[in-house]
């Protein structure tokens, strides 16, 4: 899952002095977010008095983009597969899923082609959240509503866009506090245990969910061991590598807590332990997203994976087109935040949870 953010390398903060072919893109935005606006008026559809002058209730067919960073990560995948899923319960909603991989001159693309494309609403989890005032002033210009994904952003101004995903320091206080009470179960202490914390320092989600779970774990434990916080680009291999690099600085460690901003960090980062002959016995692992923790609980495998905060992506998706085809068809301003529900899962209730481990 979610994943969300983004410590990618590659979707790091990036300077505000763009390279050439991100210049172009934006110069071509400008221009079609002047025609896009030419074209609202000319169009019939009258501008309603929402936020960002989004347009008309409309009765027709509805064409919703889904702008997706990572769109082949599991989290995205299923983000996607909800949305479509509430599109088709709607009815005469189309979705157009565009991944964007990494690369924040693609989202800046993209963004172009839709806005020129006239598509009814967008919904957009962007690779680097500094884009946000120019996909922002995009989707404004060619009065299309637009809400952000997962991940925050927010105008030039500094005003926020509609937001649909989760709240982020909470989910790491449920990850902390879960991490706190094996911890304790495990009679484990501070002078033997070394925290694992691996994430997308860059961004804004990983380092809320980061400080969240430092507090629920110390809240949880009453103090908390040494973290070694570990920069990725939130993707297992990434991680599973920088953890290799840690093992090597920090011989001696006897236990090991494991978190991260996502599914793919935990278990980068437990598998990498196990491969350097952790045992598992010795990994509190708690993953946020359930997606990828649930292998090894489906296969039965002994494994540092104890325990992951469960995180629907259907559920974000689903929701992002709700409020969407909302204020097209209904006219209903959209909400500031919509923040779907969490819940702990482990090897005893992922499935009962409704968890899909593929």
């Amino acid at each position: 899952m979610p994943d969300i953010n983004l410590n990618r390398d590659s979707e790091e903060g990036q300077s505000s002095m763009f390279p050439s072919p991100r210049r172009a893109a934006l110069a071509g935005l400008a221009l079609l977010v002047a025609a896009g606006a030419l074209t609202a008026c000319s169009s019939g559809k009258t501008t309603s008095a929402s936020t960002g002058g989004q347009q008309a209730t409309k009765s027709g067919p509805l064409t919703i983009a889904y702008l997706q960073k990572q769109g082949d990560q599991q989290y995205f995948v299923d983000e996607a597969a909800g949305a479509k899923a509430e599109a088709g319960k709607l009815g005469n909603v189309s979705i157009k899923v565009v991944d964007l991989g990494t690369d924040s001159n693609k989202a800046i693309s993209a963004m172009s082609t839709e806005v020129g494309q006239q598509v009814d609403g967008i919904a957009i989890v962007v690779p680097d959240q500094k884009i946000g005032p120019q996909v922002i002033d995009a989707a404004n210009g060619a009065k299309i509503p637009l809400v952000a994904s997962d991940d925050p952003i927010s105008s030039g101004s500094g005003s926020a866009a509609p937001f649909v995903g989760f709240d982020s320091v909470q989910m790491g206080t449920s990850v902390g506090q879960e991490a706190a009470k094996l911890y304790k179960q495990a009679g484990w202490t501070p002078a033997d245990t070394k925290v694992l914390a691996l994430y997308q320092q860059g961004l804004s989600d990983c380092q809320q969910r980061e400080q969240g779970e430092e507090a629920g774990f110390t809240t949880g434990a009453g103090s908390l061991p040494p973290v070694v916080k570990v920069g990725t680009d939130n993707s297992v291999v990434d991680a599973q590598n920088k953890t290799a690099a840690v093992l090597t600085a920090n011989p001696g460690v006897k236990h090991w807590v494991v978190w991260g901003c996502n599914d793919e960090n935990e278990t980068g980062g437990v598998t990498a332990l196990q491969n350097h002959q952790v045992s598992p016995d010795n990994i509190i692992g708690v993953g946020l997203g359930a997606y990828l923790t649930c292998k090894d609980w489906k296969a039965g495998t002994k494994s540092g994976n104890k325990a992951a905060l469960f995180i629907d992506g259907r559920s974000v998706g689903a929701s992002a087109v709700q409020v969407l085809v909302d204020q097209l068809r209904n006219g209903k301003t959209l909400p500031p935040k919509t923040i779907a529900s969490t819940a702990i899962v482990d090897s005893s209730n992922w499935q009962s949870a409704g968890v899909e481990c593929s």
